[in-house]
C-alpha cells in the first residue's frame, strides 16, 4: 500500500523529536528527509553516522519511514568549481543514504542559472548543458550503484529536463536502474500547455509509469513556472493522476510538499479523498 507523507521542511520545530511527533500527529506514515531538519549544513561533504542513526531511530520510534533522502544539488552550475562542490555533496548524502534508513535519494537536475538551480536559464536547452548534465548524472549513478540505493530526479519547467520527454531520455542514455523518477505532475506544464493536461498525465505516465521512485502531491492554479500551491487547492486533476500513479504499479511514498503546517489535515483529507479505494494508507 502507498504511504502518505511530506517533506520534513513543511514543519518549523526546534529538534528532530518534535518534527516527527507533528508528522506521526498528522496521520502522515513517511517522509523526505531534508537534511537541514537534522542541522545538517547545505555545504556539508561529510555525514556523521551517529547523527544518521539518531534520525533513523528518532523516525522508528514514531513509526515513521524515510520514503526517500532530498540531496538537491545543480548539477549543470555554470561555475565548475561550484558543481564539483555539489557533486562532493550529493555523493556524501548518497553514501549515508541507507544509514538514514531510506534506499531513495531525490535530485534536481539543475539550471544554468548561477544563483538559482530552481530558475530557468534559455541556456538549459543547449546539447553543453546536456552534454555536462549526463556527467554529473553518471557520476552520481555510479556512486549509487556502488551503495545499493536509487536516485530519483524530479522533471521541472525551469531545470534541464524540462518534460518527461527528456526525463525518459536521461533514463534511456544513462541506462542504469539504479536511476529513476520523482512524479510531480504541478510541474511538467509550460505556459500554454495546461489546457492538455489529461493528455500529458497520460504521456507522462505511458513514458516514465514504471520508473517512479517517489510521488509529490502538491497543485498549481496556472501554467508555466508553478507548483506552489497545497494538493486540492488548485486546478491538477488530482483523482486522474493517482489512478494513473496507482496503475503504473508504484508502491512507494506519496508526499505531499508545498504548504505549511497549518495545511496538512486539509491536504491530507483532499488527496485520500481522490485516491483510488484501499490504496493509500
Amino acid at each position: 500500500m502507498v504511504q502518505l507523507g511530506i517533506l520534513t521542511n513543511s514543519y518549523e520545530y526546534p529538534t528532530l523529536s518534535t518534527t516527527f511527533d507533528a508528522i506521526a500527529r498528522d496521520g502522515l506514515s513517511c517522509v523526505q528527509f531534508e537534511p537541514i531538519t537534522a542541522g545538517i549544513a547545505n555545504e556539508a561533504e561529510q555525514i556523521d553516522a551517529t547523527l544518521c542513526a539518531h534520525v533513523r531511530q528518532t523516525l522508528a520510534e514514531r513509526g515513521l519511514r524515510m520514503a526517500a533522502l532530498s540531496a538537491t544539488v545543480n548539477m549543470i552550475h555554470p561555475n565548475i568549481e561550484a558543481r564539483q562542490a555539489g557533486m562532493r555533496r550529493l555523493c556524501a548524502l548518497i553514501e549515508s543514504c541507507t544509514a538514514f534508513g531510506a534506499t531513495v535519494v531525490t535530485l534536481c537536475t539543475g539550471s544554468r542559472d548561477p544563483l538559482s538551480m530552481w530558475r530557468r536559464h534559455p541556456a538549459n536547452q543547449t546539447p553543453e548543458a546536456w552534454a555536462d548534465l549526463l556527467v554529473s548524472m553518471r557520476q552520481a549513478v555510479g556512486m549509487a550503484e556502488q551503495c545499493g540505493v536509487t536516485l530519483a530526479f524530479e522533471p521541472e519547467v525551469n531545470n534541464v529536463v524540462d518534460s518527461a520527454q527528456r526525463a525518459r531520455r536521461l533514463i534511456d542514455e544513462v541506462g542504469s536502474p539504479h536511476l529513476k523518477v520523482v512524479m510531480d505532475p504541478a510541474n511538467i506544464f509550460h505556459e500554454g500547455e495546461l489546457p492538455r493536461m489529461q493528455e500529458m498525465l497520460d504521456e507522462a505516465f505511458a513514458l516514465l509509469g514504471p520508473l517512479i521512485a517517489l510521488a509529490h502531491a502538491k497543485d498549481l492554479d496556472h501554467d508555466g513556472d508553478a507548483g506552489h500551491l497545497p494538493a486540492g487547492q488548485g486546478l491538477l486533476d488530482y483523482p486522474r493522476y493517482l489512478r494513473l500513479l496507482r496503475d503504473s504499479g508504484f508502491d512507494g511514498g506519496l508526499i505531499l510538499h508545498g504548504l505549511g503546517e497549518q495545511d496538512v489535515p486539509a491536504c491530507a483529507a483532499a488527496v485520500r479523498k481522490a485516491a483510488p479505494p484501499s490504496w493509500l494508507s
